[in-house]
């Protein structure tokens, strides 16, 4: 039996390095059969006789054998306890090895059953961001999203307080006729799991009560929206009025009026692409937008492109994201080249520039 360590160091990598090459051509070419009888099973031979002297060589608490003052160092400096080997004491060329040969373990079932939903609190800081926090405390950031109500995460400020729970899920309010039943298997929950985390005492709740859904996330959609990387840019250029009340730059008395879009000024002739993918629903001549595209977009969502010298696409036409819809202009009333860009959801203007990438 092999007691010295200094020799079962040199040895090992040896074997185990011929074994993981025989075995590596042999994996190769098993499908031949004389491959498969001088190669492949020699080295099943090799990787097994490098595995039992591995074995005999590493005792339960990861030191090599002959080596009792090392075991009782590792007691000493890593405490009380056992879960796995001491990595400073494995040789580099061994520890992948010594990895591979390791069991995976049944997760403890405390970590994965249902849990009742508490709260800590987190102060945000200079320089957090809500993926970030989302990382720091083991959770995803649709549940920070929902949790703290946050309608952009743009906007979060310092100094606000965040509720942080204790496990990844989304706020639901209850709508008439709901049942635990029909909202689990709506967003792919449980309904006792339900039950537990808002500590209900039965299967039915309220309407208008706010439940919280173990392992739920947020819609595609609203996610994107909630990040601001809803839309691309639809052209390369620069901001030449916001969105809200401005100075009417057609009145002679410079009254204020609400601008619906945002302008993106740009070279005459610049392609004009649609903002994400969707059906053209118009495409045409307005006195005020000049030519113009309105693209309709899921979950509500309309753009508009105006003041465009060409339109390249026609109505009913289905677009991609990116896809080349016009060329930058000046027509309708318009003091210079640029494309007005308008975002309507549900019927209603909201500011582009929250909702830009």
């Amino acid at each position: 039996m092999l007691q010295e360590e200094g020799f079962l160091h040199r040895i090992m990598p040896i074997l185990l390095k011929i074994g993981k090459n025989c075995l590596k051509i042999g994996l190769v070419g098993k499908t031949f059969i004389l491959n498969y009888q001088i190669i492949y099973r020699p080295a099943i031979i090799f990787w097994s006789c490098a595995a039992v002297l591995l074995h005999f060589s590493l005792p339960n608490n990861g030191s090599f054998s002959g080596s009792n003052q090392i075991k009782d160092q590792i007691s000493a400096e890593a405490g009380v306890g056992g879960g796995g080997y001491s990595e400073k004491n494995v040789p580099e060329e061994l520890r992948e090895a010594a990895w591979n040969l390791e069991l995976g373990m049944l997760e403890p079932e405390s970590f994965s059953k249902p849990r009742t939903l508490l709260y800590n609190s987190y102060t945000i800081q200079k320089g957090d961001m809500i993926g970030g926090l989302a990382e720091t405390f083991g959770l995803n950031q649709d549940t920070l999203i929902s949790i703290n109500n946050i309608k952009n995460t743009r906007l979060v400020q310092i100094g606000q307080v965040l509720r942080v729970p204790n496990q990844d899920g989304i706020l639901y309010t209850v709508k008439k006729d709901d049942t635990l039943e029909a909202i689990a298997a709506k967003y792919n929950s449980d309904a006792q799991d339900i039950q537990i985390a808002n500590e209900l005492f039965t299967n039915a709740a309220l309407p208008g009560t706010s439940l919280f859904i173990p392992g739920a996330k947020l819609d595609w959609m609203e996610r994107q929206e909630i990040n601001g990387d809803l839309f691309i840019w639809p052209t390369a250029g620069y901001i030449t009025s916001s969105y809200g009340y401005r100075i009417y730059p057609f009145s002679d008395g410079g009254g204020r009026q609400f601008h619906s879009g945002m302008d993106i000024g740009a070279p005459s002739g610049s392609p004009v692409r649609a903002a994400m993918s969707g059906r053209v629903s118009s495409a045409g001549w307005d006195d005020v937008l000049g030519n113009h595209v309105v693209i309709s977009h899921h979950s509500g969502y309309r753009t508009l492109y105006g003041h465009m010298s060409v339109i390249r696409v026609k109505t009913g036409a289905y677009v991609g994201t990116g896809e080349r819809i016009g060329d930058v202009g000046s027509t309708g009333k318009s003091t210079g080249p640029h494309v007005h860009f308008t975002v309507y959801k549900n019927g209603v203007t909201v500011n582009p520039r929250a909702l830009l990438k």
